[in-house]
């Protein structure tokens, strides 16, 4: 089994020939009808890294499958580039947004990215030149490790509009430059990162925030009353593979959400757009829970505690003495810990320097026991 230009590769035999078929996850399973046959996946590359090894483990157990490795597209692209692979960031836009690759930007950052297809490359270009890298180093290098490899460096800006080979990886190196920051993966972006429209979790409220909801690789986060999406955007941000929902009642809000994510580089940040808890997901359990919003609508602590899995932790903020209310009540019932934070910002008011008072933020953290 495999990709038409895999198997043309394959001398004429009498072995049965299957090819990959959309989704390839349904295709992986429906190997299970030739289980007791010896059966070959012919892949390029290292399977298991960005490749078709991770479905296979998914559907079968590693006693049934024997993988036999060969050096990686990243593994020659390095080579070739003379980068250290464990100092190069890698990722993949083939049949995933091009959006992510924001999420690799980091001063004098070298990225390696495997394209879907020819027009990868000056799609990539666009973005970069779009964020203003037109003058980032830029490499293409095509059919690596095959008698018709070939490389073009340049700029982001040269490469916009030059044609390159079908299978191709991309390189590119940004500047290493103060006058152009990029945005950190700590949590606590200033407000100005993200479009808003006043409904959004502060800076220094939502690094905390952040912290007492203690992201981890892989976990799931819902964002309750999402606003503009930052919480849930700087979880995604902090820790490989983090999964987020936002949860977001007004249609305005929800598709500014959508654009906040894309910008910042997590286009598959997930938006809800309704009233919770009525539209909360019913087939993907939180390991954290985030409410900023609707806090005091009947019913809504008790619903996303009851979904947390265990162990999960539960953060919720209160600017009003009725969501204090709630949060109070909260703990009562459950336990918990409530804290206050206030935050005031020196600004210049008729040409004096004052500081600002920002509206008081009360915090609950609970944990939900582990049994």
């Amino acid at each position: 089994m495999g990709g038409r230009r895999h198997l043309a590769l394959v001398p004429p035999s009498h072995a049965f020939r299957v090819v990959w078929t959309a989704p390839i996850l349904q295709a992986v399973r429906d190997l299970a009808r030739y289980r007791g046959r010896r059966t070959v996946i012919l892949a390029s590359g290292d399977p298991l890294w960005y490749g078709v090894g991770r479905l296979v483990v998914q559907v079968f157990p590693i006693e049934e499958v024997e993988f036999v490795p060969h050096v990686s597209s990243f593994q020659l692209a390095c080579a070739r580039l003379g980068w250290a692979l464990e100092e190069t960031v890698t990722t993949t836009v083939h049949g995933r947004p091009l959006a992510r690759i924001r999420r690799t930007y980091a001063p004098g950052a070298r990225v390696l990215v495997l394209t879907a297809d020819e027009e990868g490359p000056s799609r990539i270009a666009d973005l970069l030149c779009e964020d203003g890298f037109a003058d980032a180093t830029f490499h293409v290098l095509a059919h690596l490790g095959g008698p018709q490899e070939a490389r073009w460096d340049g700029t982001a800006e040269q490469a916009r509009s030059k044609a390159f080979a079908e299978l191709n990886v991309v390189g590119f190196e940004l500047p290493d430059d103060p006058a152009r920051p990029v945005p950190s993966r700590v949590p606590g972006l200033p407000e100005d990162f993200f479009a808003h429209d006043g409904n959004i979790t502060k800076a220094e409220v939502r690094a905390g925030a952040l912290a007492a909801l203690a992201p981890q690789p892989g976990e799931i986060l819902w964002d309750v009353g999402a606003g503009s999406g930052a919480v849930a955007i700087e979880w995604m941000r902090s820790t490989p593979r983090a999964v987020a929902f936002a949860i977001e009642r007004r249609k305005d809000r929800a598709a500014r959400i959508r654009e906040n994510a894309k910008r910042l580089g997590v286009p598959e940040l997930q938006v809800i757009e309704g009233e919770a808890p009525a539209v909360l997901p019913d087939d993907h359990a939180p390991h954290a829970v985030f409410v900023g919003g609707g806090l005091e609508t009947a019913g809504l602590l008790d619903a996303c505690s009851e979904r947390l899995r265990p162990g999960g932790r539960l953060v919720a903020h209160a600017v009003s003495a009725e969501g204090e209310a709630v949060l109070l009540a909260f703990r009562a019932a459950h336990g918990g810990r409530l804290s206050r934070t206030a935050v005031s910002r020196l600004e210049e008011v008729a040409g004096r320097t004052i500081w600002r008072a920002l509206a008081p933020v009360t915090r609950l953290v609970w944990m939900k026991p582990p049994s």
